[in-house]
């Protein structure tokens, strides 16, 4: 236990059975319960677990019958956490790319009840850069800008951090079945968590390389899906939380922004399809694509900063 609560660490696995032994035996002694969830490994991920499992008991080894994904898997854990009233469940990859020295300042927060949700941020340490792959650095900082649009969590960041604690009414309250089920589940989370208005904070997190990982992610699988889904939890946020739930007038603010948006592409278009046929821009359909294009700034703007101010308590 830690500060009197109940603690459990997901273990989300697929094909790790050269690093899942040293993540559970790096454990640090206060986790309760070390749930590994055996995403249909190949290898011998779950023989290793089985055999850890004989002379720890803390470990529990859930495997799935077929390959669903590592949100699929953490999902799975989350499940098992819950039903068994854990007050607060951190989760922790199977590559030892996450620090189990850095576990006691994940829990604390959510365990004195200084919020509900706490992620690790790499991003907060100058050796990050030096650390991290350049292109992973590049477009985690893409997704990091896209997700606080999305989620509304404007103060984290490091969205693609799997290193997160979640206590028990969060979990309670959040549809597990409906996860994102591939590597887009930490941004799929933020949505779902501030749709129900809860507390979340980014905690300072070592960066793990080089231990003999193999990255799961595919850049030409992510690069599409996980905007994609992005677009879809955020539309999903502004009708729940803003329509359904409390009316606010951010909602008009980001219509006119994407109407405008689309008026600017028409314009702009319509501007060069003249430029080809007769060598000049036409002055009224230039002023109107400039015009279109500073109300669409404008007014996105002015959403989210509303939406920054209707959330800045959820830290």
């Amino acid at each position: 236990m830690f500060l009197d609560k109940k603690i459990a660490v997901v273990i989300p696995a697929h094909n790790e059975e050269k690093l899942i032994g040293k993540v559970i035996s790096t454990m640090p002694d206060f986790v309760d319960h070390i749930v590994v969830v055996d995403d249909y490994s190949s290898d011998g991920t779950a023989a290793a677990v089985r055999n850890l499992a004989e002379s720890n008991q803390k470990v529990v080894l859930i495997a799935h019958e077929q390959n669903r994904g590592v949100g699929a898997a953490t999902a799975t854990g989350y499940k098992w956490a819950r039903d068994h009233k854990i007050d607060v469940t951190a989760v922790m990859n199977a590559d030892f790319q996450m620090d189990p020295a850095d576990l006691p300042r994940i829990v604390k927060p959510v365990c004195t009840g200084e919020c509900d949700y706490t992620k690790g941020n790499r991003l907060f340490r100058g050796e990050s850069w030096g650390m991290i792959p350049k292109h992973r650095y590049i477009g985690n900082s893409v997704l990091s800008l896209l997700t606080k649009i999305a989620s509304g969590y404007w103060h984290v960041a490091d969205s693609q951090s799997g290193y997160t604690a979640i206590c028990l009414a969060a979990l309670k309250a959040i549809d597990l079945d409906a996860i994102y089920p591939y590597y887009g589940v930490p941004n799929d989370m933020l949505i779902r968590l501030n749709i129900a208005s809860f507390r979340v904070r980014d905690v300072s997190v070592k960066p793990v390389y080089n231990v003999g990982e193999v990255s799961g992610i595919k850049l030409r699988k992510v690069v599409f899906t996980i905007p994609w889904m992005l677009l879809k939890g955020f539309t999903r946020r502004m009708l729940e939380k803003y329509v359904i739930r409390d009316f606010h007038p951010l909602i008009f603010f980001y219509g006119l922004g994407i109407i405008f948006f689309f008026f600017t592409i028409i314009l702009t278009v319509r501007a060069f399809i003249y430029l080809g046929i007769d060598g000049h821009l036409p002055p009224i359909n230039t002023l109107a694509a400039m015009f279109s294009f500073m109300s669409s700034s404008i007014f996105t703007l002015f959403a989210m900063w509303f939406d920054m101010e209707y959330n800045k308590d959820l830290k």
